[in-house]
């Protein structure tokens, strides 16, 4: 063959990076069962007022949807500085906030601006199961510390094993997922003071689900300028279709993220959506008390019969331990209860869904663990 004629095939096709061969894409099961208790979903739809006001704001941005959107979404920064001063924000601007497609695309972005290669980020396990998979694809190196066997956070020794790796990003979930268990008040300012010149991401999806007297990292962001607090609209607003997660931050962050961002990354029909649904925040948080107590006795049940139980400050509780977890969760699937096989080994995870669904939940976890203990 000629020196000009066609190159011989790679061994494997197609040309993938080599750490992600293998790799199977991230995702919960999505399956139609009458229970869906797997994703920390908010299961109470929007209301007939709220469903107008989104269907209006949509109907007015579609006319100009052969303009590209706003691509500074000004005027949801702007709701979304506001909403966040009612939640433990000490005078945050609206140029203190960013905003993407979900939390995912967030943290994504967080890392493609303060990880890359030679870069590396820091967690502690057991947590959220895509940190480390934004730093594989951030081509950022990983580092990972232990949680306490109460799945809380030594911080002494948290703040050596910052000390000794000087990571340039630190996830700090609080609640954390999936354990559900929330970060000292403390803990928040010591580990950004030992982080340094490293930015601290305090991971808040779940963070309107707190108990009372719990405080948000948003409280301290004035006195730390490397604290991002990030927060979604996926869970207590009960907007997971939407995806729209966002942070605040000192200006010189979210600046430092506006250059990674894909040009016009949020779209016009989201920032309509996401503007309604701000606008009648009361009443969509207002089922966020229903699921606390709703969390509050399902950890209780299920310490009653004799599962070990994770504190949770989230909408979901962890418990355990199972000889075999995937039995269990099959035969609960096997019943029309579907919940997540995550987290330690030996664990489950289940969301709090209606009083309907926590009943079905209940019953079935019964009728497995007698057919188990025979």
């Amino acid at each position: 063959m000629s020196a000009s004629g066609p190159t011989s095939a790679p061994s494997t096709w197609p040309p993938l990076r080599e750490e992600l061969r293998g790799i199977a894409p991230y995702g919960a099961p999505q399956l139609d069962v009458p229970v869906q208790l797997n994703v920390n979903e908010n299961p109470y739809g929007p209301s007939d007022a709220v469903v107008a006001d989104v269907a209006a704001s949509v109907a007015a941005a579609t006319s100009t949807l052969n303009r590209y959107p706003d691509r500074e979404f000004t005027e949801l920064r702007t709701a979304l500085a506001a909403y966040l001063n009612r939640d433990g924000g000490q005078g945050v601007t609206p140029d203190q906030v960013w905003a993407a497609n979900g939390s995912n695309e967030v943290m994504l972005q967080l890392l493609q601006a303060f990880g890359g290669p030679g870069r590396t980020a820091l967690s502690f396990a057991p947590t959220y199961s895509m940190y480390p998979e934004y730093a594989r694809d951030a081509m950022t190196g990983w580092v990972v510390g232990r949680r306490e066997t109460d799945f809380s956070l030594d911080l002494d020794a948290a703040r050596e094993l910052i000390l000794q790796h000087r990571p340039h990003v630190v996830l700090l979930p609080s609640p954390n997922n999936p354990t559900g268990t929330a970060l000292p008040p403390d803990a928040v300012s010591m580990l950004c003071e030992a982080a340094g010149d490293g930015i601290v991401v305090v991971d808040e999806a779940y963070g309107e689900f707190r108990r009372e007297g719990t405080p948000s990292a948003l409280e301290v962001l004035p006195h730390h300028r490397n604290l991002v607090v990030s927060r979604t609209m996926s869970k207590a607003f009960a907007l997971a279709g939407a995806r729209l997660g966002y942070f605040a931050a000192a200006k010189e962050i979210c600046d430092a993220v506006r250059v990674v961002r894909l040009p016009y990354h949020l779209s016009a029909v989201t920032q309509a959506t996401a503007l309604a649904a701000l606008r009648h925040a009361p009443e969509l948080l207002g089922r966020v008390d229903d699921l606390r107590r709703g969390r509050d006795e399902t950890v209780g049940w299920l310490r009653e019969q004799g599962f070990e139980v994770a504190e949770s400050d989230a909408n979901f509780a962890l418990f355990g331990r199972f000889a075999d977890r995937h039995a269990v969760w099959q035969q609960l699937l096997d019943r029309g209860v579907l919940i997540r096989e995550t987290g330690p080994e030996g664990w489950l995870r289940v969301s709090i869904g209606t009083p309907d669904e926590m009943t079905a939940f209940k019953n079935a976890l019964t009728e497995v663990m007698k057919e188990i203990q025979g």
